[in-house]
């Protein structure tokens, strides 16, 4: 891009959306933006503001569904709960690399996490009328907060930027003694700003979880890419850390999205923790006549949103599930590329004045990975997006997902060819030039 495109420009595509603020627009909204300005300027955008899986999807599942469509499982409606070779694949995978112990009868296949979330918000939120709410640990995936938001489900949230270590639990405390919370929610690695909680933290959320019996929700869209260590050996230490070591109040949510390549599909996975599963709550059964956790999550909620998910997909899902656990497909490994991505782009934006928002965990520099966060100088949201956009830069601002730091998202996912890193040097240059004139 030579010249930015003109202000009024950008101005009359957002007043025609009906967008008073594009700080503050949703990541759909922030697409169609984008499209519009590529429309109206002829100018192609380093699109960073979605996270869309930019690597091929692995033959193994490919090739699983294929044989599954040829055995014409498209005609026979999938089983609510899950079809058992998923179900037993996902127990095994769990415990290879997280080292959980989850049977296979508490693995659920949903339309990708979002539904599971979507389901399980809406059940923490009844299960116990007298704690309806849930707690964001922020900055976090937007969409869930907007899940929360058409739910009716109260719910608080603390940016984790300044509460990290040993403050963590003071902040959580603040929170749940209140008494209103019945589960927390949190991403890790964390999606917008790549930081991941430690074992003592998560151990933190654990004993936080026992002392005042809320469901804390794991959302594990990232499994194993914090590449600071080689989490790629099933059965071998280290393991993705996670909550389940410090408490049977959990419940993950995994996605075949971003580890597998295969989000096209929709297929995500809900694994209760045997306690949870079987758990019973008697407004459940006042409510539906069921009253354990586990049967209401598959009986009523996703018999009413779905009535289960790709039946195919499931088998894709299930064969490279397979495939990890026996050392046949090193999916980490494979992924490992958004990691190379990050590392150039962060440079770049490093060389044009910005500096990474969420650097750091605890002391240690925060993984490279699917995503990272930048801000510039002192530039507000508005003024940070308004000026990216204006130079073909696409993104979401951190404000979206419950920061209170200024910055915008930076997926890398996108960025697949070597003219695009190219482009977005290009832009950046351009950047720095409009907002120092």
């Amino acid at each position: 891009m030579k010249q930015p495109i003109a202000r009024e420009v950008l101005d009359g595509i957002l007043s025609r959306m009906d967008i008073a603020d594009v700080s503050k627009a949703t990541i759909r909204q922030s697409v169609a933006v984008t499209n519009e300005l590529e429309n109206v300027s002829g100018e192609k955008f380093v699109h960073l503001e979605i996270g869309v899986p930019g690597l091929k999807p692995s033959h193994i599942g490919v090739d699983a569904q294929k044989a599954a469509l040829d055995r014409n499982v498209a005609a026979v409606y999938p089983n609510i709960a899950g079809e058992k070779p998923l179900k037993e694949a996902a127990s095994r995978f769990i415990k290879a690399f997280i080292d959980a112990d989850v049977p296979a009868e508490c693995v659920i296949p949903t339309v990708g996490s979002m539904q599971g979330c979507f389901n399980l918000l809406l059940e923490c939120k009844q299960m116990n009328p007298s704690k309806p709410g849930v707690l964001f640990i922020d900055p976090g995936f937007p969409a869930q907060k907007s899940q929360a938001k058409v739910l009716g489900v109260p719910s608080e949230s603390f940016d984790v930027y300044n509460y990290r270590a040993e403050k963590l639990g003071p902040k959580l405390e603040e929170y749940l003694s209140k008494g209103n919370i019945g589960a927390i929610l949190y991403s890790n690695p964390n999606n917008p700003s790549w930081v991941c909680l430690t074992d003592d933290e998560l151990r933190t959320i654990g004993e936080m979880a026992n002392r005042y019996d809320v469901v804390v929700l794991e959302d594990f869209a990232y499994l194993c890419m914090d590449f600071r260590s080689d989490l790629s050996k099933p059965f071998q230490p280290p393991y993705q850390v996670s909550v389940s070591r410090y408490t049977d109040n959990y419940i993950m949510m995994i996605s075949a999205s971003k580890i597998f390549s295969y989000a096209g599909e929709r297929l995500g996975l809900v694994c209760f923790s045997p306690k949870m599963y079987h758990r019973e709550y008697p407004r459940l059964r006042e409510l539906y006549g069921m009253g354990r956790m586990g049967d209401n999550f598959v009986l009523t909620y996703l018999y009413a949103a779905s009535s289960g998910t790709s039946h195919s997909a499931q088998y894709a899902m299930a064969a490279m599930m397979e495939a990890a656990v026996d050392g046949r497909l090193d999916f980490v490994s494979d992924v490992k590329e958004y990691g190379r991505r990050a590392a150039i782009t962060k440079e770049m934006f490093e060389r044009h004045g910005f500096h990474i928002v969420y650097d750091r965990d605890n002391n240690v520099p925060i993984s490279d990975g699917f995503y990272y966060t930048v801000s510039y100088k002192d530039l507000t949201n508005q003024q940070l997006i308004t000026n990216l956009l204006r130079c073909g830069i696409a993104a979401i601002t951190l404000n979206t997902a419950g920061s209170d730091q200024a910055g915008i998202r930076a997926c890398v996912s996108n960025l697949s060819t070597p003219d695009l890193f190219d482009k977005l040097d290009e832009n950046l240059a351009l950047f720095e030039k409009l907002v120092n004139e």
